[in-house]
Protein backbone atom coordinates (compact mmCIF):
# COMPACT_ATOMS: atom_id res chain seq x y z
CA UNK A 1 0.00 0.00 0.00
CA UNK A 2 1.76 3.27 -1.18
CA UNK A 3 1.33 5.95 1.64
CA UNK A 4 -1.13 8.92 0.45
CA UNK A 5 -1.98 12.18 2.40
CA UNK A 6 -4.70 10.83 5.35
CA UNK A 7 -2.88 7.58 5.55
CA UNK A 8 -1.86 6.53 9.22
CA UNK A 9 1.77 5.50 9.53
CA UNK A 10 4.44 3.90 11.36
CA UNK A 11 8.15 4.52 10.84
CA UNK A 12 11.38 3.72 12.78
CA UNK A 13 13.61 6.62 12.36
CA UNK A 14 16.92 8.67 13.38
CA UNK A 15 17.48 12.20 12.64
CA UNK A 16 20.95 13.28 12.07
CA UNK A 17 22.57 16.43 11.37
CA UNK A 18 25.00 17.06 8.56
CA UNK A 19 28.01 16.33 11.18
CA UNK A 20 26.38 13.06 11.75
CA UNK A 21 25.17 14.00 15.62
CA UNK A 22 21.89 12.42 16.33
CA UNK A 23 19.05 14.43 17.59
CA UNK A 24 16.54 12.00 17.43
CA UNK A 25 15.63 8.27 16.95
CA UNK A 26 12.78 5.80 17.46
CA UNK A 27 15.33 2.95 18.05
CA UNK A 28 16.57 2.51 21.40
CA UNK A 29 19.77 0.06 20.07
CA UNK A 30 20.29 3.44 18.61
CA UNK A 31 19.40 5.80 21.69
CA UNK A 32 21.89 3.79 24.14
CA UNK A 33 24.67 4.13 21.25
CA UNK A 34 24.46 7.96 21.16
CA UNK A 35 23.52 8.61 25.20
CA UNK A 36 19.60 10.06 24.21
CA UNK A 37 18.60 7.07 26.16
CA UNK A 38 20.42 8.48 29.31
CA UNK A 39 19.45 12.39 28.30
CA UNK A 40 15.62 11.16 28.13
CA UNK A 41 15.71 8.15 30.52
CA UNK A 42 11.41 8.32 30.88
CA UNK A 43 11.20 8.16 26.90
CA UNK A 44 10.52 4.80 25.28
CA UNK A 45 11.85 4.61 22.12
CA UNK A 46 8.95 3.26 19.66
CA UNK A 47 7.93 3.44 15.85
CA UNK A 48 6.65 6.57 15.69
CA UNK A 49 2.66 6.96 14.22
CA UNK A 50 1.57 9.85 12.23
CA UNK A 51 -1.36 10.55 10.18
CA UNK A 52 0.34 12.46 7.20
CA UNK A 53 -1.19 15.53 6.14
CA UNK A 54 -1.87 16.60 9.67
CA UNK A 55 1.09 18.12 10.50
CA UNK A 56 2.09 15.58 13.56
CA UNK A 57 5.49 16.01 11.93
CA UNK A 58 7.99 18.93 10.12
CA UNK A 59 6.61 19.23 6.63
CA UNK A 60 10.20 17.52 4.74
CA UNK A 61 9.59 14.24 6.71
CA UNK A 62 6.14 14.48 5.85
CA UNK A 63 6.46 15.24 2.22
CA UNK A 64 9.27 12.58 2.11
CA UNK A 65 6.89 9.69 3.60
CA UNK A 66 4.19 10.06 0.50
CA UNK A 67 4.78 7.27 -1.99
CA UNK A 68 6.26 5.28 0.18
CA UNK A 69 5.45 1.96 0.81
CA UNK A 70 5.74 -0.50 3.94
CA UNK A 71 9.27 -2.08 4.30
CA UNK A 72 11.04 0.70 2.51
CA UNK A 73 13.86 2.10 4.47
CA UNK A 74 14.85 5.36 2.73
CA UNK A 75 17.26 8.26 3.96
CA UNK A 76 16.52 11.89 3.47
CA UNK A 77 17.86 15.35 3.57
CA UNK A 78 15.40 17.81 5.07
CA UNK A 79 16.83 21.49 4.37
CA UNK A 80 16.00 24.28 6.93
CA UNK A 81 12.76 25.45 5.10
CA UNK A 82 11.53 22.01 5.29
CA UNK A 83 12.56 21.41 8.67
CA UNK A 84 12.72 23.73 11.33
CA UNK A 85 12.69 26.89 9.59
CA UNK A 86 15.99 29.79 9.86
CA UNK A 87 17.64 31.20 12.44
CA UNK A 88 16.27 34.48 12.76
CA UNK A 89 17.91 37.05 15.03
CA UNK A 90 13.83 38.03 15.15
CA UNK A 91 12.90 35.55 17.37
CA UNK A 92 15.93 36.38 20.24
CA UNK A 93 14.54 38.87 22.53
CA UNK A 94 16.36 40.56 24.96
CA UNK A 95 14.88 41.27 29.02
CA UNK A 96 15.54 43.66 31.77
CA UNK A 97 17.16 41.31 34.62
CA UNK A 98 15.01 41.59 36.95
CA UNK A 99 11.26 40.96 35.22
CA UNK A 100 13.17 37.56 34.04
CA UNK A 101 14.22 36.73 37.62
CA UNK A 102 10.92 37.73 39.06
CA UNK A 103 9.44 35.29 36.73
CA UNK A 104 12.30 32.57 37.72
CA UNK A 105 10.95 32.79 41.08
CA UNK A 106 14.71 31.26 42.60
CA UNK A 107 16.14 30.69 40.01
CA UNK A 108 18.92 32.70 39.27
CA UNK A 109 19.16 32.77 34.93
CA UNK A 110 22.33 31.78 33.57
CA UNK A 111 23.84 31.37 29.60
CA UNK A 112 23.05 28.08 28.54
CA UNK A 113 19.80 27.53 30.85
CA UNK A 114 16.91 26.70 28.79
CA UNK A 115 13.04 28.36 29.91
CA UNK A 116 9.66 26.48 28.51
CA UNK A 117 7.57 28.60 27.00
CA UNK A 118 3.74 28.62 27.48
CA UNK A 119 3.48 26.96 24.25
CA UNK A 120 5.93 23.81 25.39
CA UNK A 121 8.44 25.34 23.21
CA UNK A 122 12.14 25.89 24.61
CA UNK A 123 14.09 29.22 24.31
CA UNK A 124 17.64 28.89 25.53
CA UNK A 125 18.98 32.26 27.62
CA UNK A 126 22.35 33.21 25.34
CA UNK A 127 23.48 36.26 27.47
CA UNK A 128 23.33 37.81 31.07
CA UNK A 129 24.28 40.81 31.97
CA UNK A 130 23.73 43.34 34.51
CA UNK A 131 21.88 45.37 32.20
CA UNK A 132 20.20 42.55 29.98
CA UNK A 133 19.30 39.01 29.45
CA UNK A 134 19.27 37.72 25.79
CA UNK A 135 17.15 34.78 24.98
CA UNK A 136 16.52 33.03 21.96
CA UNK A 137 13.38 31.81 20.73
CA UNK A 138 14.36 29.74 17.88
CA UNK A 139 13.58 26.28 17.67
CA UNK A 140 16.63 24.44 19.02
CA UNK A 141 17.07 22.83 15.08
CA UNK A 142 16.53 26.15 13.34
CA UNK A 143 18.82 26.25 10.57
CA UNK A 144 20.10 23.10 10.26
CA UNK A 145 19.98 20.60 7.29
CA UNK A 146 18.27 17.55 8.66
CA UNK A 147 18.83 13.68 7.83
CA UNK A 148 16.63 11.04 8.41
CA UNK A 149 16.77 7.19 8.25
CA UNK A 150 13.66 5.96 8.16
CA UNK A 151 11.88 2.34 8.03
CA UNK A 152 8.25 2.47 7.39
CA UNK A 153 6.79 -0.32 9.58
CA UNK A 154 3.13 0.07 8.49
CA UNK A 155 0.67 2.04 6.65
CA UNK A 156 -3.21 2.16 7.40
CA UNK A 157 -5.96 4.07 5.50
Amino acid sequence: MTIATGDSVSIEYTGRLEDGTVFDTSRESVAEETELADEQPDREFTPLTVEVGAGQVIDGLEDALIGMEPGDTPTVKIPPEKGYGEWSEERVRTFDPAELSQQLGDEQPEEGMFLQTQDGNLAEITEVTDEVIRVDFNPQLAGETLEFDIEVVSVAN
